[in-house]
């Protein structure tokens, strides 16, 4: 399998900065008092869901609750914008809503191409509100949309996903340790 999750995080290697830059851009955000939204469909929709729940919970160490909300996690929301606005609407309605500036938009998909995201990230820009896009090797519109962008150098939605989880614990791991110290081994 040419595409196996070796070889594509042995290629991704070269995105690690990007990493640690958003990982440094979404720690500003929580110390400055802003919030993270996040949002995705399918099995990115979980990643969303998964990097705000162990903002608000906990990573891997105790401390205070992070501010972060996933737009895709409100099933009666979902629905409600979906029949009235269209599921184009479904999350950039919510970022008009509850974004501020000083906040900070992350969206997860593996095609980049998902108009319900790109659509939010062109609310989010208008507002004012920062942009993280972790998406797959054809990013499309949302990389030109996005503040930061992570490309995982791969066509396979499983590998990009793959990727996109050590992606989001990178930056959970970069977040507690700007925010409250290096942890002690």
């Amino acid at each position: 399998m040419p595409d196996s999750l070796i070889s594509v995080l042995e290629a991704f290697r070269e995105q690690m900065a990007g990493v640690r830059a958003a990982g440094d851009r979404l720690a500003a955000t929580l110390a400055e008092g802003g919030k993270v939204l996040a949002a995705g469909n399918g099995g990115s929709a979980c990643d969303a869901l998964h990097l705000c729940e162990e903002l608000t919970g906990r990573y891997r160490r105790e401390r205070r609750p992070l501010a972060a909300l996933c737009l895709n996690a409100d099933p009666a929301a979902l629905t409600c914008i979906g029949n009235d606005y269209g599921f184009e609407q479904v999350f950039a309605r919510q970022v008009e809503a509850l974004a501020r500036p000083g906040d900070l938009l992350v969206l997860f998909t593996t095609s980049g191409r998902s108009r319900n995201l790109v659509q939010a990230a062109r609310v989010a820009r208008a507002a004012g509100v920062g942009t993280i896009a972790a998406s797959g090797r054809s990013a499309g519109d949302l990389a030109d949309l996005a503040d930061l962008s992570i490309l995982v150098p791969a066509e396979n939605s499983a590998r990009v996903q793959e990727v996109h989880t050590f992606v989001l614990h990178s930056w959970l791991e970069r977040i507690e340790e700007v925010l409250f110290g290096r942890e002690e081994s």
